[in-house]
């Protein structure tokens, strides 16, 4: 049984739907922090296996540093193979995302807004970092929301201009590419910094990837890893967002030495402070993927795979899962699936409550109103979809109706940013609690044929 489980006691037609909640539940196990880890890092005697490469433990320290949603479960299960090999460690996850730990100190900080624990805990890793040595091994557990975990703002810069600048970020739909980039310039340790404190050590970063084709150094916007933007990158970004008079002073300041060449840059590809450095992805949205496809053939259906990532905004999204939905029905002789994984992003025009799977999810239901056969979920990997106590929703073509009887309207609350509270009302939120783990978002579409009997979730 996956460790992870939905709360089926809330959602509506939870029986008639459970094949689709076992698969998402395998899903979110496939890429569990234990599992990942377990299958990239053995201990071998004397040494330390990761992936193809061997690692030797005796007369030496070992140190874990991390940060992100995974990351306290990633030391958790790296304590448990390392033994009395690991000397000291620190990580810093999101609030409710700690695990116990021995030897590791963990921080709980915020997300996706940074806060003053969160940066007590980047502190910390600094420290630790500060003080490793040429000849000890370190290992950089790194998982999505690293980059807000990991925020501590350079000297000039306090951490509530932080904040301000992330949630203008956020607010704005700007890709993450664009955030990334501003972020690693504003900060000491992600973009590289945490490999410059590193670099007479022997480094390690396992990695679990919340990035559309796992580039490396989007996963907590790179700490161990080199940064390919400039200052002027940030620059641009954050103009073309028509946000660089909005910011504040300090990070204009900062970004306008950057690009004079007043200030140095982050450290780029061929910086020789990466020569003992390695990073290794151990699981990935396609992880997720694979799962999901695998094991719904594996129960009878007729699986289709979605090659790229899902990204775009959530409206769009969501429509377009739904015309994929009422394709399956249509054109299938027996239960079709389609999976996929990806990221979207939520333009903001309202001040309701909701998070972008649910807002795809709604997206998606207000396209399928009256459709029979066809259910669309939408889910976040990390157990929390926006400000919000649901991972996701899941939809059919009686939503949007259920909604409008309760006096909801469906389409209001998509232009108010307000899907929390209607798929609340129709019972069809997926709730799982946190699940430790961050690999982006999964989507799944069912669709049945109308002559189908079998498995009805309608």
């Amino acid at each position: 049984m996956a460790a992870v489980r939905f709360d089926r006691l809330s959602l509506r037609d939870a029986g008639s739907r459970e094949e689709i909640l076992l698969l998402l539940e395998e899903a979110l196990e496939a890429v569990s922090p234990g599992r990942v880890i377990r299958e990239h890092v053995a201990r071998e005697g004397a040494s330390l296996r990761i992936g193809d490469e061997t690692y030797p433990l005796a007369g030496r320290r070992v140190l874990l540093l991390g940060a992100g949603k995974a990351s306290a479960a990633m030391a958790q299960e790296l304590e448990t193979i390392l033994g009395d090999a690991l000397t000291a460690g620190v990580v810093v996850t999101r609030y409710d995302y700690s695990v116990p730990t021995k030897r590791v100190r963990v921080y709980e900080g915020g997300h996706p807004l940074p806060d003053a624990n969160g940066a007590a805990g980047a502190e910390a890793v600094r420290v630790l970092a500060q003080e490793a040595r040429e000849e000890d091994l370190v290992l950089c557990l790194l998982s999505g929301g690293g980059s807000a975990l990991l925020g501590l703002p350079v000297p000039g810069i306090d951490l509530e201009d932080l904040r301000e600048l992330t949630g203008l970020l956020l607010s704005s739909g700007a890709a993450i590419e664009e955030v990334n980039a501003v972020r690693r310039h504003v900060t000491s340790l992600l973009g590289g910094g945490l490999a410059a404190l590193l670099a007479r050590a022997e480094a390690v970063s396992l990695l679990l990837s919340d990035v559309p084709h796992d580039r490396i150094e989007a996963i907590a916007s790179g700490p161990t890893v080199p940064d390919p933007t400039t200052f002027r990158d940030a620059q641009e970004a954050l103009r073309r967002l028509e946000l660089w008079e909005r910011v504040p002073r300090s990070v204009r300041e900062r970004i306008e030495q950057g690009v004079a060449g007043a200030i140095p840059e982050t450290p780029k590809p061929g910086d020789p402070l990466f020569a003992r450095a390695r990073a290794v992805l151990v699981g990935t949205n396609r992880t997720a993927v694979a799962s999901l496809a695998g094991e719904g053939e594996r129960r009878g259906f007729a699986v289709r795979t979605l090659g790229e990532p899902v990204v775009g905004e959530t409206r769009a999204v969501g429509e377009r899962l739904a015309g994929l939905g009422r394709d399956l029905a249509r054109m299938g002789s027996r239960e079709g699936l389609l999976v996929a994984g990806g990221e979207t992003t939520v333009a903001v025009r309202g001040s309701g409550h909701g998070g972008r799977n649910q807002e795809v999810a709604l997206a998606a239901a207000v396209a399928l109103e009256g459709v029979a056969g066809v259910l669309v979920a939408a889910l976040a990997t990390d157990g929390t979809d926006g400000p919000t106590s649901a991972a996701g929703a899941i939809v059919d073509g009686k939503t949007a109706r259920r909604a409008r009887a309760l006096g909801l309207d469906p389409k209001r609350a998509l232009e108010e940013n307000d899907s929390y509270p209607l798929l609340r009302a129709t019972q069809d939120l997926l709730v799982t609690g946190p699940t430790r783990t961050n690999v982006a978002d999964l989507f799944l579409v069912f669709g049945k044929s109308g002559n189908q009997s079998a498995k009805d979730l309608q």
